[in-house]
């Protein structure tokens, strides 16, 4: 496993038609200055399967969701996955282009996700609950 690809090959990944056009091209254009994440993000596109946005089950994150994220120490986080010029920290917006926001993204409530931490350490988490905003797309 890479340090930013997640371990969650078992696990059903399904992405919106759109989010996976929009994230196909942008982790094609990061290749040269995030190459790591930027390919981690085209493997999970790679795997994907694809639906049409409005046959997406609300339970799976897209972008825009705010996900319920129960950590293996049984803490509780609240995040929204949004695309990099969106994140900020401060507010629990989380970029699609960290390993925390790749291992979300097409993942499913009940579902793990798994990735790796700045300091190498393996982090896994449940996805307890998913929000999506009332249009089902980010603004």
């Amino acid at each position: 496993m890479s340090a930013t690809t997640p371990s969650r090959y078992r696990n059903l990944l399904l992405v919106s038609d759109a989010d996976h056009n929009r994230l196909t091209g942008l982790a094609r254009a990061c290749l040269d200055r995030a190459p790591d994440i930027a390919e981690g993000l085209l493997a999970e596109m790679d795997r994907a399967r694809v639906a049409a946005a409005a046959a997406m089950p609300a339970d799976v994150v897209r972008m825009g969701s705010t996900v319920t994220l129960r950590n293996s120490d049984g803490s509780c986080q609240r995040v929204t996955l949004v695309y990099p010029s969106e994140a900020d920290i401060a507010e629990k917006r989380i970029s699609v282009l960290t390993p925390l926001g790749t291992a979300l993204i097409g993942a499913r409530a009940g579902g793990s996700v798994h990735w790796q931490s700045r300091d190498g350490r393996v982090l896994s988490g449940t996805i307890d609950a998913v929000e999506q905003l009332p249009s089902g797309r980010p603004s």
